[in-house]
């Protein structure tokens, strides 16, 4: 179980893989940043752990860390460097508000940013919000191999990500090409943990 450190709420999940038909499940951590929730009224990071592990995914931890730059870097640094980790899904903290500094606090820490991913989430909130959707700094990229993606605090938002864009894109079957291919270009985590 993790220590509980200063500043941060966590929930460690068991590493239970379900029944799926998904052929790679992914080791993922799901992050909620917030100055006004918790683990218990977080409706943004419940969803994304339900939808994950419905997917046959595996949720290897949920915390919520306040809006703090330098918490949420060290945090988010510490699951790259994690091999078991190979997804991080970040929900809160991109908007245009003084308090909305996730992508000041992951974009340093990304090998590569996936440009696309925040065009296509914007296009396809777009639908839904129309042009308020312009205040939304969503954004993904790669570090160590390991997925990092910041979503809106609204479980709308996160609804959307995960079934228009991650869902798809985390499935190893999804043609012509996925996420699922460079996340495990530095080898399987099973691997690693035997």
């Amino acid at each position: 179980m993790r220590a509980q450190r200063r500043g941060w709420k966590s929930q460690v999940v068991s590493e239970k893989r379900l029944e799926s038909s998904l052929t790679d499940a992914l080791g993922m951590a799901v992050l909620t940043v917030s100055d006004t929730r918790s683990l218990d009224t977080d409706r943004s990071g419940a969803l994304l752990a339900e939808h994950l592990q419905a997917a046959g995914h595996r949720l290897l931890v949920r915390e919520l860390v306040r809006d703090d730059r330098y918490r949420l870097r060290a945090l988010v640094a510490a699951w790259i460097a994690d091999p078991l980790i190979e997804v991080i899904l970040i929900t809160g903290g991109t908007g245009l508000a003084d308090r909305d500094i996730t992508p000041e606090a992951v974009l340093p820490l990304l090998d590569k940013q996936i440009e696309g991913f925040g065009e296509l989430f914007r296009s396809l909130s777009y639908e839904e919000v129309g042009v308020a959707t312009l205040q939304s700094r969503a954004l993904a990229g790669l570090a160590n191999h390991t997925l990092v993606c910041c979503l809106p605090g609204s479980p709308t938002a996160c609804r959307l990500a995960w079934e228009r864009i991650l869902e798809p894109q985390l499935d190893s079957r999804y043609r012509p090409c996925n996420f699922v291919q460079a996340i495990r270009a530095r080898g399987s985590p099973a691997s690693i943990s035997e």
